[in-house]
């Protein structure tokens, strides 16, 4: 590995939390009961009171809390690290994910991957220059359940696909007011970019090729950012998409993706919460047979060892970006219809 690190198939991955708020703190509570393949060497965390909350979990399990560096660019002088787990409001992830490659590091960045298409196509370059892995973690494309949907779907199995139809719902609005999430310039959009960003994804992998068209509505509902929207899209084949998210409502969160096709049709959900398919002899849908779910980081370490595919790879993020900016732009017009790539 670049820098003197260890190879990619060592026992354990030396590696640094950039943030470690909440979403950090979940992952960690795993790591640590991952000893034997990663060392957390230190956290890159500016809030003083999110590093004594993230150093509990440590306390908690009897170790010793790994050193908060609080400044990137002192982070990245470090030799002694093979990769980093980027886990900061959405508008820090292309110039941190950017530096991190360009430092040689392996980076798991958390979702969404960035802003807006053209940080996507600049990211995507500046890590083929650099050679090392960027995997996004999205919980979907990272299930198993989403995982054998898109190799059922590539199989030709079910046939040419035919309509996508996307939900995802979450009282979000309330629990997130005042927070950065509500921040348009931090957080790039409201509850369709945040929760939503599992469903734009998630949809983005299933299709597996670009979309042609989009029109879309979105309402703020006296917010700063949307929070309700619609989403109907045409992919590239022709294939129709609907998607709809709602982050008012009075139930804490949930999720329901159906592909029909030709020969069938199959029902999973944006985080790959269930797999169910019907086939043509099929009265109803019915369960699949799955592998073992992995962790999110135990994915990527098998990723960086060359033991599995990236299942989660830069190029869906600017299909998902792409989308992202069409669905922006033709809800800025009011719902006029929008052609992919034409605002990036």
């Amino acid at each position: 590995m670049a820098n003197g690190k260890s190879d990619a198939g060592s026992s354990c991955v030396r590696m640094a939390f950039i943030g470690c708020g909440g979403m950090a703190r979940s992952h960690t509570r795993r790591i640590l009961k991952q000893q034997d393949t990663t060392e957390i060497s230190m956290v890159c965390e500016p809030s003083a009171q999110a590093y004594e909350v993230f150093c509990e979990l440590f306390d908690e399990a009897g170790q010793a809390p790994p050193p908060n560096v609080p400044e990137l660019a002192e982070v990245l002088r470090c030799k002694e690290l093979d990769a980093v787990f980027i886990i900061t409001p959405h508008a820090l992830h292309f110039s941190q994910a950017s530096a991190c490659l360009e430092a040689g590091l392996d980076v798991l960045l958390e979702k969404p991957m960035v802003m807006n298409a053209e940080e996507a196509v600049a990211l995507i370059d500046v890590q083929r220059r650099s050679g090392r892995l960027l995997s996004v973690a999205f919980n979907g494309s990272m299930s198993p359940q989403v995982r054998t949907a898109v190799k059922m779907l590539r199989s030709g199995a079910l046939g040419k696909i035919l309509n996508i139809s996307a939900v995802v719902w979450q009282n979000w609005l309330v629990p997130t007011r005042g927070l950065w999430r509500q921040d348009p310039e931090i957080a790039g959009g409201g509850f369709m970019f945040d929760t939503g960003a599992h469903m734009l994804n998630t949809i983005s992998d299933l299709a597996g090729e670009d979309f042609a068209e989009v029109a879309a509505w979105m309402d703020n509902q006296d917010a700063r950012v949307d929070i309700l929207g619609a989403v109907i899209a045409r992919l590239a084949s022709g294939a129709l998409v609907s998607m709809n998210a709602a982050g008012n409502t009075g139930c804490k969160i949930g999720s329901d993706v159906r592909v029909m096709c030709e020969k069938g049709m199959l029902q999973t959900g944006v985080w790959g919460e269930r797999l169910l398919v019907q086939g043509p002899e099929d009265e109803a849908l019915k369960p699949v047979e799955l592998p073992a779910s992995l962790g999110t980081w135990q994915q990527f370490l098998r990723v960086r060892s060359g033991e599995m595919e990236n299942p989660c790879p830069p190029e869906i993020g600017l299909r998902m970006a792409r989308l992202w900016d069409a669905i922006r732009a033709s809800a800025a017009q009011g719902g006029c219809p929008v052609t992919v790539g034409a605002c990036s």
